[in-house]
């Protein structure tokens, strides 16, 4: 295996040994559920831990710095989903510009032999590796073979319809505003967390106090009024809930957010971290021609989120 390159090594010997689930996981969805679902069947086989290395930042990150924000689960939320999906670690690889020069088969032989230890691994069918992607499962077959090293190819995650479960779809599912394809894919409701933060206090002065999520690496998703459910992050109780995400034109504004508003909730959390999940897309951002239309609206939103939320059962 050629020589391309080097990639400094952050695993400590506690991580090393077992069976590893490669891949980046963003939105870790069914079919990334169905990859990590094969490694711990392995590792029970086996009797050794499961594990899951991924990479941060996303490499598309790397490569193309000034796309717009694409991801489905920034680095803490991908972390939270895949520690809870009963896995031994997860070891997070930093993916820099000189670690996407290393060539596919030193990927191989430096991060996966002499960093991970593994001894078994497991990837979708759809993973690739190395400098210009230059390695895929059968690369991985073919050098971990000498190394008495198996190999599972995860095929595609299929719905009903055929249709495969991907990461792509769900992005485009979002930006329709077509919530229950992404959820269908997702196995859960799409979220967004993040820290909350003060913002103008436009809330106030309409009678709805809101708190306000920067949307940051996060997807845009269809902007718009949404019905929602939050909770603080590692919590277990949900509060219902109305958002809105987008840029609040008739305020003037221009920062893209997502600003929610719960139901019978006094609570001062600023500061505190925040996950929101979107249960329904209510109506798209709209510009109101004063703040007395725009309170008669959320009104309204408030209204119909709450007979959509109790409909559905969320919170």
């Amino acid at each position: 295996m050629p020589e391309s390159g080097s990639a400094p090594s952050n695993l400590s010997k506690s991580a090393k040994g077992g069976v590893f689930a490669l891949g980046n996981f963003d939105g870790v969805h069914r079919g990334h559920q169905a990859v990590i679902q094969a490694a711990l069947e392995k590792a029970r086989g086996m009797g050794v831990p499961a594990r899951v290395l991924t990479f941060e930042p996303h490499p598309r990150s790397v490569f193309k710095p000034h796309i717009p924000p694409f991801r489905l689960t920034p680095a803490p939320a991908k972390l939270r989903i895949l520690q809870s999906l009963g896995v031994d670690d997860v070891i997070v690889r930093p993916f820099t510009p000189e670690f996407s020069k290393l060539g596919a088969g030193d990927f191989v032989r430096q991060v996966l032999l002499e960093d991970c230890g593994v001894q078994y691994v497991v990837a979708g069918f759809d993973f690739v590796f190395g400098h210009a992607r230059g390695g895929d499962i059968q690369n991985l077959r073919t050098w971990l073979a000498p190394h008495n090293i198996g190999v599972t190819e995860v095929a595609p995650f299929r719905d009903a319809e055929g249709e495969v479960m991907s990461s792509s779809r769900t992005r485009e599912a979002l930006q329709q505003g077509d919530l229950s394809t992404a959820r269908h894919i997702l196995g859960r409701n799409w979220a967004i967390a993040g820290k909350v933060e003060h913002g103008a206090k436009r809330g106030r002065e309409l009678n709805v106090p809101t708190a306000n999520i920067p949307l940051g690496e996060y997807l845009r998703p269809k902007f718009g009024v949404y019905a929602v459910q939050a909770r603080r992050v590692g919590d277990q109780g949900n509060w219902q809930g109305v958002a809105n995400i987008g840029v609040r034109p008739t305020i003037g504004g221009d920062a893209e957010m997502l600003e929610f508003h719960l139901f019978h909730f006094g609570e001062d959390i600023y500061g505190q971290e925040w996950e929101v999940e979107l249960m329904d897309f209510l109506r798209p951002e709209q510009r109101f021609a004063d703040l007395d239309q725009l309170r008669a609206q959320i009104a309204r939103d408030i209204e119909l989120a709450q007979a959509r939320l109790n409909a559905s059962g969320g919170g």
